[in-house]
């Protein structure tokens, strides 16, 4: 695809499960926004034609047999050579019109993620759960990782080749786009949003997120996130936690001692102090693992920069 500072190869990567309704005018809807793109989907063991419909379509089919768009994502990271990958759903929510502006924002800022927020109309397109779950994460993944992302859950977005191929995944389900932001935001890769349009499905399309269900895991993987990426953080609050139980409970114990010298509920006492001692080993481990997470995260960002950025690469392929 042409570029302001050459040539590239652009990659739609959609992960589809069950859209037979959807995918193929979603195929039709890239390749016609991105003529020189390469348009992928990956069929998450569909159980209806989606597979079919987008050969027809002309997208290059592959699959993935582990269920859950993280696997499939994972996947698409690791087969597909290109320079600038499109990441969208096969449902046919997002506005594959918008893709060049996104793919242009990428070139013009040289930077390695620009996340499509979502814009929608209707309450099937944006229901009200999804929307305060989403505030939540944004909440969560800004304040815990220092980003500064309004839509950390959308499944609309443009990647750099180096951050695509340096992207340690590792999550299974919905929870892939949150560890995208917490990943970028952690080592402050340059990155950026775009307001996009965001529609309901077409008939006969049946979303595969479920609110509560997939938000508890969206939330279970934020913490999992802060345990590996912020340990003594993590650590030191368990440790807080530990801490402040125990004083709960030796604080009446004490008392007793004090006014009486006797001890009577000698369990409750070893429980306290049981209790202390696992705050002080908490914060002990946050301080070992805070250091082994400084040279993995070293480690990261060698093999970020092991691959050119993306005005680089256009450098390269020019010569």
């Amino acid at each position: 695809m042409a570029g302001a500072a050459g040539d590239y190869r652009v990659a739609v990567l959609l992960p589809c499960r069950n859209e037979e309704a959807a995918i193929g005018g979603v195929v039709r809807a890239f390749r016609e926004a991105l003529p020189q793109a390469r348009v992928y989907v990956y069929d998450n063991a569909s159980t209806d034609g989606a597979a079919a419909a987008a050969a027809a379509a002309g997208a290059v089919v592959r699959s993935e047999d582990l269920p859950g768009k993280g696997n499939v994502v994972r996947r698409m990271f690791a087969d597909v050579e290109a320079d600038i990958y499109v990441l969208a759903d096969g449902d046919g929510t997002y506005d594959a019109a918008a893709a060049p502006a996104l793919i242009e924002r990428l070139v013009s800022g040289n930077l390695d993620m620009v996340v499509g927020v979502r814009a929608g109309e209707g309450g099937q397109a944006w229901r009200r759960g999804h929307r305060l779950g989403n505030a939540l994460l944004d909440r969560l993944v800004n304040g815990w990782f220092g980003g500064r992302f309004t839509d950390v859950s959308s499944g609309y977005r443009v990647l750099s080749r180096r951050l695509v191929k340096s992207f340690p995944a590792a999550s299974r389900r919905f929870e892939i786009e949150p560890e995208l932001a917490a990943h970028c935001a952690h080592l402050r890769l340059p990155s950026a949003e775009l307001p996009t349009r965001y529609a309901e499905r077409p008939p006969g399309g049946e979303s595969h997120l479920r609110t509560y269900r997939d938000g508890g895991r969206a939330l279970l993987a934020i913490g999992l996130f802060v345990k590996e990426l912020h340990p003594l953080r993590f650590f030191s609050l368990a440790g807080l936690a530990c801490a402040l139980l125990a004083l709960a409970l030796a604080a009446p114990v004490l008392r007793t001692y004090f006014e009486t010298g006797l001890v009577p509920r000698l369990p409750t006492l070893v429980l306290a102090v049981g209790l202390g001692l696992t705050a002080g080993g908490s914060v002990l481990a946050g301080v070992i693992l805070d250091s082994v997470n400084r040279g993995r995260r070293e480690a990261k960002r060698l093999a970020y920069l092991r691959y050119p950025s993306v005005l680089e690469s256009a450098r390269r392929a020019e010569d």
